[in-house]
């Protein structure tokens, strides 16, 4: 039987208490799961602010600065590391202590320039929030151990990881500020996929609708090109898929994305 995640948050966000701080509100999945169309219906129906992780990728520039740093596949967005947090905080402080008067600027990401807008293109939220509802595919995902680092899971980290010292990096990331941040949300939702092997293709279909062709359409460059693309997703997706992840409720996702009743679980 089909559900609705969107009761889940629509009960956290009529739940909470008007006078307190707009309860912050994540939603996880992985790529093409639907967590930012999921997101944005909330945000809508229940006067919530709206961002995602995409939102505040670390620009052009500072990612390439890591790239030559610490490791060339840091400047690809998307994993732990790339995420600008302090900047995400900025503008959840500000939504908290907005008033009916308030105008906030929230952050936007150019994914054709790979690089953030500039602030004067960012849209805004006018008033205060009910909630702030942030997506992302790696919310609330746990660190892994020194030893499930040691192996390559698949071509890219085999090939462009071969010591391990990207994997090392995304993963002090992901259990050092990611963590101080994912402690700050009140509420967390997991949409989650039935396997990694479904990840693709919901990517690919997302891929088709921006290119505005059918599945069948999308040229064969571009199909290879997301399957390398989402090698660097697989390591964390598979440990939240396999339990490395905290959230207070977790809602399975059958190959077409339909959402099953969910499975509640201990932060």
């Amino acid at each position: 039987m089909a559900f609705d995640p969107i009761e889940v948050l629509a009960d956290w966000v009529r739940g909470a208490d008007l006078a307190a701080p707009p309860p912050l509100i994540g939603v996880a999945g992985a790529q093409g799961s639907g967590k930012t169309t999921l997101a944005r219906r909330a945000a809508r129906a229940l006067g919530a602010a709206h961002l995602s992780l995409d939102d505040v990728y670390r620009t052009r520039s500072e990612r390439a600065q890591a790239a030559a740093e610490v490791h060339p596949l840091m400047g690809v967005r998307g994993p732990p590391g790339t995420h600008d947090l302090d900047l995400l905080f900025e503008v959840v402080d500000r939504l908290r202590a907005a008033g009916p008067d308030n105008v906030t600027s929230l952050p936007a990401f150019d994914k054709l320039k790979d690089d953030r807008l500039p602030e004067v293109d960012w849209p805004v939220f006018h008033g205060r929030p009910r909630a702030i509802l942030i997506d992302g595919w790696c919310l609330g995902a746990t660190a892994q151990t020194a030893g499930d680092l040691l192996t390559p899971i698949n071509v890219l980290e085999r090939d462009h990881d071969p010591d391990g010292g990207w994997r090392r990096a995304v993963n002090d990331a992901l259990a050092g500020p990611y963590q101080a941040a994912f402690a700050q949300f009140d509420h967390t939702l997991f949409l989650a996929a039935p396997g990694f092997d479904v990840v693709a293709g919901w990517r690919l279909e997302q891929e088709a609708g921006l290119m505005g062709v059918s599945f069948q359409a999308v040229p064969p460059e571009r199909r290879a090109a997301i399957d390398a693309f989402v090698q660097h997703f697989e390591r964390i997706t598979r440990h939240m898929l396999a339990g490395g992840v905290r959230m207070d409720v977790v809602v399975p996702l059958d190959p077409a994305r339909v959402s099953l009743p969910p499975a509640w679980s201990r932060r």
